[in-house]
Formats: structure tokens, sequence, C-alpha cells
């Protein structure tokens, strides 16, 4: 009997959206749809019955097991077919049982505010839009395999992950010796053992989710405060969720941290003011603090032996505490002030900043505190006080209680387990986007793990909460901005660390999907992703149980209901097999070229932009400022590098050629030593005009600016363009780029193309080139030297020479060799 029988009583078990939280997950609560049309899955003519649009996908899958037995025959690799297979059949499983327990696909739709008002409409579509994509699939699966068998194409075998023996390197995971790139699902099927081959499996990933894949509540993760109880004993019976952790395929642990047992409540009623939307206390809070410590400790000391650990612990989920009236993440009254605890030792950060003269302080904010201990601040704080002391005194502090707060938590993790890899969900908008209230110093952070972690998101379309359509959609196929350039940060500043993206939403988003995404959309996406670092990924999401229902946390069969998941699941992969199946297609294609991929991407930075986040901090627009440098340079065929004060006295100064300065008129004195010192070293400064560098962190103008020193300081006083500040880069740094030279025409005035080169031992060069353009270009290789070259793409074995054409968001892998 199916677990949703009728939609009445279905819906006499849930209540649309009954937490804040699910509102901010799924698009409900008071947010209501825009006007903007939701796209509508393709359908075959509804003449066509579903049976025979069955019919005719069994067909084709009889027709492509049959090519795969001939391509066996000839000991040709078909495990990219198998999981076409897989995924065909499992699709014409789920949609039957979509179409039998229609209102229930209904009320998924209609959890979600955009899709509310069509829910009708598209559970009636969506069993037929499953089987049309489903016999997609097979019909490109047969189409490739022909022309494997026939020898048209020749393709390199998949390397299949080895789930239990992969072990993290130094700078990458490490199957066999090789890197390898792993792949899994942000969430599984509740419950599900790894011996369950039809949830964990090389078509979806078998990654062991220790802790993230239990039950939505706080006290059934299995890393979280109720393990502690208060008389210092362990909770056993919890505890039994870390002690029982598998021990059979690589995994990662995570610090679930929304929730409090009463007896710290109880003992500190401060214990939650202050909190975020997924740290449910203050961070601040000893009692918090002090329990925390114990049980990363002794977390530590269970799990160090266990494979689930080898992809570390994941110390945070999204850490975020927006700190700036009227801000969306709001969800709790307890979000809008801060403890007695944060203001104290606020005052303390302030009384060391001034040096204790109160004096000094009251000068810059206008105020007249009599002291230290006297100190007030307004918490949310307004926004109108932006590049003021006030708004940059709370802000660099709020960016240092948090590293505080992380580098306790590593350190007692680490008094348990020594060699503990660790990471944090950094969303890496908290540097590619302008608002700096939200807590995070992404440097710091990323500097202070083993491992650089995130939950990048991308979109093919607009987010369905705008109106109108987005600047970058006149000339992009997708929104990259957020993914590359925060990529790029986090490699500059650790780029010998693994990369761990726990939670991508390339496939959907809270404020994005779209049914008929497109498969090059996805291929073009994972490239990217891959290509500037991403080592391991968990999409988001999977939420089908084996017999095609949606899994118990969707369903309200469980005590706590998620409608946040339920409406997560309408128009994601679980109801799309050509993106579920693209998705694993391209880390199969990708796991076959992990070495070439890793040689690419560890190119050389040869031009570096210069960051600040005291600019950051206090410009209202600053980092959509650097984005247009940024995006100048994103498509000359070397990854773009950033350049802090940390990264210019840590690193070696030789790894890269120039530093570019743009519109960066705020720096703290350190910062400006740190550019200085580069220069006197023989460095090479290209600073846009005299504002930039001209003041501190207060608004006041620094004494002194930059001299050349021993190195060469250009001075633009204002007068270059974008273009002409990127002409001027590439001749500072001539001596470093790629020998090969890459011509695009795409009829705009925009590249689309970005693309990666390195010479290899024999001569020849490796190139990857990525279309993210909204059109197709036609692309020329040469040589800068002069002199024709050939290309061959190392994917199909096709012979390309030196001129092609390559569609948008289409993605090559070619080897070029001079002629």
């Amino acid at each position: 009997m199916s677990k949703i029988q009728t939609t009445n009583s279905y819906k006499s078990i849930v209540l649309p959206c009954v937490l804040s939280l699910a509102a901010a997950l799924s698009g409900c609560g008071d947010r209501t749809a825009t006007s903007q049309s939701v796209s509508k899955p393709e359908t075959q003519s509804a003449t066509m019955a579903v049976s025979e649009l069955e019919k005719t996908a069994l067909g084709k899958i009889k027709q492509l097991e049959s090519l795969m037995a001939d391509a066996q025959a000839k000991s040709l690799d078909v495990t990219r077919e198998e999981t076409v297979i897989w995924f065909a059949k499992e699709f014409l499983k789920y949609a039957n049982w979509d179409e039998q327990n229609r209102d229930a696909v209904a009320y998924m739709f209609e959890a979600y505010g955009p899709y509310r008002n069509q829910k009708d409409e598209l559970a009636d579509q969506i069993p037929d839009f499953q089987r049309t994509k489903v016999i997609e699939i097979l019909d490109a699966g047969i189409e490739e395999l022909s022309q494997v068998i026939s020898g048209e194409i020749t393709r390199r075998p998949v390397r299949k992950v080895d789930w239990q023996n992969t072990v993290a390197g130094d700078n990458m995971f490490v199957s066999e010796g090789k890197p390898i790139f792993l792949y899994d699902y942000f969430s599984k099927s509740v419950g599900r053992p790894l011996s369950d081959e039809r949830v964990y499996n090389d078509h979806l990933g078998a990654i062991y989710h220790g802790g993230e894949n239990l039950y939505p509540v706080d006290h059934d993760r299995a890393i979280n405060s109720f393990l502690l109880n208060e008389d210092g004993s362990w909770n056993e019976e919890l505890m039994k969720e870390v002690t029982g952790i598998s021990d059979e395929n690589i995994g990662f642990l995570i610090y679930w941290n929304m929730g409090l047992p009463e007896w710290i409540e109880q003992q500190e009623p401060e214990a939650r003011k202050g909190r975020s939307l997924f740290t449910g206390y203050d961070i601040d809070n000893p009692l918090v603090r002090e329990t925390w410590g114990k049980i990363a400790k002794k977390t530590g000391e269970l799990t160090k032996d266990k494979k689930v650990s080898r992809m570390g612990y994941i110390l945070s989920n999204e850490p975020h505490w927006y700190s700036e009236k009227n801000h969306w993440s709001h969800q709790f009254k307890e979000m809008n002030s801060i403890s007695s605890y944060t203001l104290n030792k606020f005052r303390t950060w302030l009384n060391k900043k001034y040096a204790g003269e109160i004096s000094q302080l009251n000068d810059n904010w206008g105020s007249n505190f009599a002291d230290f201990d006297s100190v007030e601040i307004e918490i949310p704080i307004d926004r109108a006080t932006r590049g003021t002391p006030i708004w940059y005194d709370w802000n660099r502090y709020h960016m240092d209680r948090s590293i505080d707060w992380f580098t306790y938590l590593q350190g007692e993790l680490r008094k348990g387990n020594p060699e503990a890899h660790t990471s944090l969900k950094i969303m890496p908008n908290m540097f590619s986007e302008n608002t700096r209230s939200h807590g995070i110093d992404v440097e710091a952070l990323t500097e202070l793990t083993s491992m650089i972690g995130d939950d990048a998101q991308t979109r093919e379309k607009r987010k369905l909460n705008f109106k109108k359509d987005e600047e970058w959609q006149s000339h992009y196929g997708w929104y990259w901005e957020e993914l590359a350039t925060s990529y790029d940060f986090m490699e500059s500043v650790s780029p010998n660390k693994i990369h761990f993206n726990s939670e991508s939403h390339f496939l959907s988003a809270s404020w994005w999907r779209e049914l008929d995404t497109s498969v090059d959309y996805v291929n073009s996406v994972y490239w990217l992703a891959t290509m500037q670092g991403m080592d391991a990924n968990l999409a988001w999401f999977w939420a089908r149980d084996p017999d095609g229902s949606p899994e118990d946390r969707l369903e309200g069969t469980m005590d706590f209901f998620d409608p946040a998941l339920a409406g997560s699941f309408a128009g994601s992969n679980n109801q799309q097999p050509h993106i579920a199946n693209a998705y694993t297609q391209v880390m199969y294609d990708l796991n076959s070229f992990s070495e070439e991929i890793v040689a690419m991407r560890e190119q050389r930075r040869p031009i570096r932009l210069f960051h600040s986040e005291t600019s950051a901090i206090n410009k209202p627009n600053h980092m959509t400022q650097q984005f247009k440098l940024y995006e100048k340079i994103f498509f000359d065929g070397f990854p773009v590098g950033y350049a802090t004060e940390k990264i210019i006295k840590k690193q070696d100064n030789s790894l890269w050629d120039s530093i570019l300065v743009y519109k960066t008129e705020f720096v703290t004195k350190a910062e400006l030593a740190a550019l200085q010192a580069y220069l006197n070293q023989g460095g090479t400064v290209i600073l846009d005009s005299s504002e930039s560098l001209s003041k501190d962190e207060y608004g006041q103008k620094h004494k002194q600016g930059l001299t050349k020193g021993k190195g060469k300081l250009i001075n633009l006083n204002g007068k270059a363009d974008l273009d002409e500040i990127r002409q001027l880069a590439l001749k500072e740094s001539a001596a470093g780029l790629p020998e090969l030279s890459l011509t695009e025409e795409n009829g705009t005035a925009h590249k689309g193309c970005n693309w990666r080169v390195v010479k290899q031992a024999d001569g020849s060069y490796l190139v990857n080139i990525n279309n993210l353009g909204k059109h197709a270009a036609k692309l020329n290789l040469g040589l800068k030297a002069g002199g024709k070259v050939s290309a061959t793409d190392l994917m199909t074995g096709r012979t390309l020479g030196d001129s092609f054409e390559l569609k948008s968001k289409g993605v090559l892998l070619l080897k070029v060799n001079a002629i």
C-alpha cells in the first residue's frame, strides 16, 4: 500500500509552511510567487497514451542493451550506458508512482511558492515529462554508443570511484594513486544503509553521510548539542549514532548546530540570544562553548580512525550572522539582538583596538562613553551607518568573533583527533556579494581549516523571485559569477588544500529551478567548478525512496515533517531523469581525465587582483565593482588570482607577475605596508587611480602612499578604462602567459569562452575550453609566436584542426600540436 493514499489524508497530516526555516528554504511563508511564469515541462502529443511512452522507452532500453552487448564483445567500456539504463528504469518507475499518486505530487508543487498556482497542471504533466526525458537520454545513449562501436568516436573507459579505499591526499582525493573527484547527493533516503545498492551506488554516489542522512530534528543528528548530559555524562543512546557509524566507505561528519538541550537554556537564559539561521545558539556563551568543546573532543576521539572522517568534519552548516536591519535572515527574534557576552567581548576588542583610549573611540564614533565598559551599540545595525567608524568596528569585530569560535571548536576537535581534516560550509556569496554584516571572513576561515569548504550556487535562468531578467542573461548562458570569483579567491588563499563543496546548488536552489534544465548547462557547470578546484561535491539533493515515492521527510509519515524539503523536491533533479543522468555522466568524464584536469588547474595565476575586506566592509558596492575587472581577465587562458595582505606576506611572491588595485579606497596601514613590501622586493603594482589606497579603515587619509621601491608602480590616475587596464596587465605578464592564442567570435562584444592551457612534456598543449556565453562561438587556436596548430578532441578522438565552433555551454578537452 502506498504511504500516501489520498490528497485529503495527506494534507491532514501536514501543515503548509509550519516553520519559518522552511519558509526561508522553500519559498513559502509571506513571500508570494512573482508574476514570472514558471517554465512548464515539455510533453509529447496529448494523443499518445502514457502506456505508449513507456512502451517506447522500454523498447529503447532493449535496443541500448543490445548495443552494450556488442560493445562488450569488442572489449569497449559501457559504464556510461549502464548508468543511462539505471536512470531510465528508475525514472519510469518514478513516473508511474507520480501518476498513481497525483495529489501527493500536486502537494509537492504547492509547497514551493513559484509553482503553487500551477500545482495541478504540473502534477498532471510530470509523469509524461519524465517518460519523455527518459526517451531522450536513451536516444542520446544509443547514438553515442553506436558511434563508439563504429569507430566514429573513441572515448576513455570510466575511472570508477573506489568508495572504500579512496583517501585524502595533500591537495586532492586519491584512488589507486591517481586524483579522483568524489560525487554524491547532500541528502539520501532516510535510514538506508550503505548496503542498500538502490541508493548507494556508482550512479548516485556512495559517500557515507555521517550524521547528515538522519532526520532533520536537532536531537536526531549524529553530532549535536544533545550528546552531553547536564551532569557531564554522555547520552549513550544518542552516542550510538556516533559509535555505530559505518566503516565501509569514505565519508564525512557534520556538526549540526541548530538545537540546545533544555538544561543549557535553563542555566543560561541568553544562550539563544544572537543565534543565526543554522547556528541555534550564542557562540560567545561560555556554557555553550564548554559543551561544544567537550563534544568536539569526544567525537574526534571516537571517529578518528574511521573512513567516515577521511572527508573531514564540517564544523558548521552555512554559518552566518547577518547583523544589519531588515535582513531576510532574521527569521527568529533571537537573531535581532546580541547577548551580554557578545557585547562585553566587543568592548574588550574595542579597548585593544583603541589602545585603551576611550577618547579616541569617542572622537571616531562621535560618542561620549565614560569608558569601554559602558560602550553600547544597537544590533541589528542601521545600514545608513555603512562607511562610518561604528559600522566598520562592529563588522570587523563580528568577523573576528566567528574566527575565534571556529578556532576554538577546531582546536578542541584536534585534542581528540590530532589529524582531523576540517572544513566549513561557507556560502560563497559571503565573498562575492556586497553585504558584509554576516560575520564571515572568507579568507581567514579558508586559511583556518585544512580543507576548503563551501556550497556554491549557479543557475541557468534568473531567480524565480526576480521580476525581470538579470544583467548576465544578456550575454552569458548561465550565472557563473558567485562560483568563479569565490573559488578563485579561496584557491588563491589556500592553493594546496582539498576543496569540498558539501552542498552544491548547481542543479536547483531555494529560488531557482527549471524542470527543463539543459544537459549542456550541467556539463558546463561541473567542468568549470572542477577546473577551478572542486575535488568533491554533494549535489542538492536525492529524495526518492527505491519504490519511487518521496522519502519520509517529505511525506508527513514521521513525527516531524519538513515542508522545506517538500518544496525543494518540486522541479528538482528528483523529477529530471536527464539532469540526474547528466550529473553522473559529467563526473564520469571528469574522473576519466582527472590527471589532465589537475595539471591544468594547477596552472600559475600570473595576474592578481588586490582584495581588501576593509573596502568591502565600508563600501556598498565594492564587490560589484571588483567583478567588472575580474570579468575582463577571466577569458584570457589562465586562472584569475587574488592577492591580500596575508597572501603577500605568506606566499611566494614569484607566483605572480603583477597586482592590480582597482577602486579600493579603504585599506588598513597593514594592507598598505604589505603592498609596499611587495614593491620593495621588486614587484609590480598597477594602480587604477590615486583614490585607491588613499584612506584607512575609518576614512582618514593615509599620510603616505605607495612608492616604487625596487619594483614598478604604475599609477593610471583614473585615465584608463577596464580594457586598457586589462591590456596593460597582460603586457606586464607577457612572459608568464600561455604560448597559445584563442580568438573568439560570438556576435557580441562579450567574450564567453573560459579556457586553460598547459604545455606537456612532449611539446603538445592540453587545452580546456568552456563556452559560458549565450551564443555559439567561432574559435581559432594558434601559436602566439606564429605557426599553425591542430587540435584533437580527447573526449571523442575527433580531429578539429585549428578552427571550429563551440555551442553555448559546450565544453572541449583538447590535445593541441604545432604543425
